[in-house]
C-alpha cells in the first residue's frame, strides 16, 4: 500500500472542498455561516447554530414587540400556541434558501451534500413554531429539547419524511427538514402541555 492509499485509509477526515466551487454568498448562506464546514457531523453543526441564534432571536421579538408573538387556536389553558416569529422564520428560510441550495448543488455537482446545512436551521425553526417566545427566554431548556427532537427526526425521517426528501432537487433538500421541525414541534407542545396539566 503506497503513501497516497494509506492517507486516504488512515488520514484525518477533512472538510470536503466541493463548496469551493461557488461563489461566497451561496457558501455563506447553504453552510449557515461556516458551521456546516465542520468536518464531523455537520447536519448536527448546523441544527445546534440555528438553536442558539435561536434565543437571541426571541430575546430581540420579546424587547421590540409589547403585545404576543403568538396567537392561540383553541383555549387559552390547553390551545396551540403557534409562535408566529419563528414559523414565519422557518417558512422564510425554506422558500429564500431554495436558490441557493439549487445554486450550490449545481455548482459543486453534488446532491444534498452533508455542508449544506441551511436546512437544518429551517428544521430548528419549525421546531420552535409552537412555543411563545417569552418561554423560549425565560426556559433556554425548551431549545434543547426542540435540537434534540428535531435531530432524531432528521436523522431516522420517520411518518413519511424520507418521501419528502426524494423531492426533486432543492425542494427534496429543504421539505424533509421542514417537515421534521413540524414533527418535532407538536411534540414539544404536547410534552409541555402534559407538564402543565401536571402541575397544574
Amino acid at each position: 500500500m503506497n503513501r497516497e492509499e494509506l492517507r486516504k485509509k488512515y488520514g484525518k477526515r477533512r472538510v470536503p472542498h466541493e463548496w469551493r466551487k461557488t461563489d461566497w454568498l451561496t457558501t455563506l448562506v447553504v453552510t449557515f455561516f461556516g458551521s456546516g464546514m465542520s468536518p464531523k457531523a455537520p447536519g448536527t453543526m448546523g441544527s445546534l447554530a440555528a438553536a442558539v441564534v435561536a434565543y437571541p432571536m426571541a430575546v430581540l421579538v420579546c424587547h421590540l414587540f409589547e403585545f404576543e408573538s403568538y396567537i392561540v387556536v383553541g383555549s387559552e389553558l390547553f390551545g396551540l400556541f403557534i409562535n408566529l416569529f419563528f414559523l414565519a422564520a422557518a417558512l422564510i428560510v425554506f422558500f429564500a434558501a431554495i436558490p441557493f441550495v439549487k445554486k450550490a448543488m449545481k455548482d459543486t455537482g453534488t446532491e444534498d451534500p452533508g455542508w449544506i446545512v441551511i436546512d437544518e436551521v429551517c428544521g430548528v425553526f419549525m421546531a420552535l413554531a409552537f412555543i411563545p417566545c417569552n418561554l423560549i427566554v425565560e426556559y433556554p431548556i425548551f431549545l434543547v429539547i426542540a435540537f434534540g427532537l428535531f435531530r432524531f427526526f432528521d436523522i431516522l425521517k420517520p411518518l413519511g419524511i424520507h418521501r419528502f426528501e426524494k423531492l426533486p432537487g432543492a425542494w427534496g433538500v429543504m421539505a424533509d427538514d421542514l417537515l421534521g421541525g413540524l414533527y418535532a414541534a407538536i411534540l414539544l407542545w404536547l410534552g409541555t402541555m402534559i407538564v402543565f396539566l401536571i402541575s397544574f
